[in-house]
């Protein structure tokens, strides 16, 4: 199927009441139909529901139709994007180990990586993520994954994807990609050998900002890529906390497997069944709203280009972009997402522009169908020291701008007032 038609029809087999919509199924538990089946279902004999925080029948719906949108063999949906960033982490990484981050990541995934991990014992090594060769130089028989976006937020760099890719499979290790900014719709970075995607489904995926979600993707064939490694040995040896299972003996993927039967078990970071059934309905318009955030983005990185007052305009559709190569290798479509930066003339130029504006709201969030400003020096980075903010292309001028689905030419308008 192509995946307009996934994303409105994928995994749901209507049930007696016949109901266009998926249902709801707001429960906590599930009663067994004797003792013998709830021991089975424990013991993974039988494949069933048990309590929500494993799983529940609507968020299975959303893991499917996400799974199959990107490509994946399955998926995990978690409580929160960043939720499902320190799953896909902590699934392969324990204390002593290091993970390799890019240079050029969110806020929320930079301080989490970095410092809260830390607390583990798993230290994050940084590298240019414009120059893949230099994950070399950092890998040991320590390094458990290569961590990047496939378009980074803010900076809106283009991985290059291929080039991660191909020194990830040199030396044997796992690659975890966030696939939030350029969504299922426009990227799927399984298709160019990344072993995990993960998503803030809170994003693009949801459209209107209504349901924190995340969700973790994994790709056909991992249960070889784990079989007998001695990196990931905790995947071939038996699991003291559930009876001495051997992920890599049993028929499921591993890697999703493994997150809900320890991590969701344990941390519990499992989505309310009500977002899911949101983010369920959010899908079915995805390809098209993505399509219209892009168009938008482009008129407006047009316009912004060519103001006196703006310094820099970074959006990969721009043929005078940097990164412009790249997106017609990646996006050769030529629809790149809603995100776009530019420059100004200084930190509180920056922050009295955003003050000016009247369709643009000053929020943290991206993807909605309204179309958001913020400044992220004071805030999504703020907790970042100013010389890291610079190395990590955080600069003072430098305003984000999520573009929504109004008219493009209203937007130019309010930018254009704002600027003077």
């Amino acid at each position: 199927m192509d995946k307009n038609t996934i994303a409105i029809h994928y995994g749901y087999n209507k049930d007696s009441n016949m109901t266009m919509a998926a249902p709801i199924y707001q429960s906590t538990s599930y009663e067994f139909e004797s003792a013998e089946q709830a021991a089975n279902r424990f013991s993974l004999k039988e494949l069933g529901n048990i309590y929500t925080r494993l799983a529940n029948p609507t968020s299975n719906l959303l893991e499917e139709r996400i799974a199959a949108l990107e490509g994946g063999v399955a998926a995990i949906a978690t409580a929160s994007g960043q939720s499902a960033i320190f799953y896909s982490l902590a699934n392969v990484a324990e204390a002593g180990d290091n993970i390799l981050i890019s240079n050029k990541l969110y806020g929320g995934t930079v301080t989490l990586t970095i410092h809260t991990m830390k607390r583990f014992g798993i230290t994050a090594k940084i590298f240019d993520v414009d120059n893949p060769t230099t994950l070399e130089a950092l890998i040991d028989d320590k390094t458990k994954a290569i961590f990047f976006e496939s378009i980074s937020n803010p900076q809106i760099t283009i991985a290059d994807i291929d080039g991660i890719v191909n020194i990830a499979k040199k030396h044997k290790i796992l690659t975890i990609c966030d696939n939030t900014v350029a969504s299922p719709a426009l990227l799927n970075p399984l298709e160019h050998g990344v072993d995990i995607v993960v998503h803030s489904t809170s994003k693009y995926i949801s459209g209107q900002g209504l349901a924190l979600g995340g969700v973790i993707v994994e790709r056909d064939g991992l249960r070889d890529f784990f079989k007998d490694s001695s990196r990931y040995s905790h995947f071939n040896e038996p699991d003291a906390s559930y009876h001495g299972l051997v992920y890599t003996d049993l028929p499921f993927p591993p890697f999703s497997l493994r997150v809900r039967l320890n991590l969701l078990r344990d941390i519990g970071a499992t989505p309310a069944p009500f977002n899911s059934w949101l983010l369920i309905q959010s899908l079915e318009t995805l390809h098209i709203r993505m399509k219209e955030h892009s168009r938008n983005a482009l008129d407006v990185a047009k316009f912004l280009k060519s103001h006196k007052k703006v310094k820099n305009v970074s959006y990969p559709g721009l043929e005078s972009d940097s990164q412009h190569e790249k997106a017609k290798k990646y996006f050769p479509k030529g629809h790149v997402s809603g995100l776009i930066n530019f420059d100004v003339e200084d930190f509180d130029t920056a922050k009295e522009l955003i003050n000016k504006t009247e369709l643009f709201s000053i929020v943290v969030n991206i993807g909605d169908s309204k179309s958001l400003i913020i400044h992220p020096a004071s805030t999504t980075h703020q907790q970042i020291a100013t010389d890291e903010q610079l190395k990590a292309g955080i600069r003072p001028g430098m305003i984000r701008l999520s573009i929504g689905l109004e008219d493009s030419a209203d937007l130019i308008a309010d930018l254009k007032k704002a600027l003077g």
